[in-house]
């Protein structure tokens, strides 16, 4: 259980000030170009992933805080039991991005987004090191069930 929480703790931390230094470094600049496939952008998402449900403001923001912060109370308790490291490394990086976020909506009513990857002329929505480890934990979930069921039917 402690892998998780320090991860977790590791996580809010370096998303924070991650967050706090690039809102520092944009304080002139909306954007900020790091060669043909990279940009530094300043971008505030009210809703959730890819900005869906933008429109609902703070009510919004709190919804989705209380949500987010209910998802991290019951990976807590998953955490608790598991005695995968490699998913109680996942479940921290989860809880730890989730938290994050939910520091950026009750701070700021929206989470601050600022890593902008983009090929041409699309671009990948804007995210940070949150909604990174979120995708990474989840990822490893997925990674060591796949791994469990193929170690069970003995492939």
């Amino acid at each position: 259980m402690w892998l998780g929480l320090t991860v977790a703790l590791a996580v809010v931390i370096l998303d924070q000030c991650s967050k706090y230094y690039i809102l520092w470094f944009l304080q002139e600049n909306a954007y900020v170009p790091f060669g043909d496939y990279f940009n530094i952008v300043r971008a505030w998402n009210t809703g959730v992933s890819f900005s869906m449900l933008n429109d609902y403001g703070n009510v919004g923001a709190w919804m989705l805080s209380a949500l987010a912060a209910g998802i991290v109370v019951m990976l807590f308790y998953w955490l608790k039991k598991e005695d995968n490291r490699a998913v109680q490394l996942a479940l921290g990086l989860i809880m730890g991005g989730a938290v994050g976020n939910i520091v950026d909506r009750v701070r700021f009513g929206a989470v601050f987004d600022f890593l902008d990857f983009h090929v041409v002329d699309w671009h990948w929505p804007a995210f940070n090191v949150a909604d990174s480890c979120i995708c990474i934990g989840a990822a490893i979930i997925v990674w060591e069930a796949l791994r469990a069921k193929i170690n069970k039917k003995g492939l």
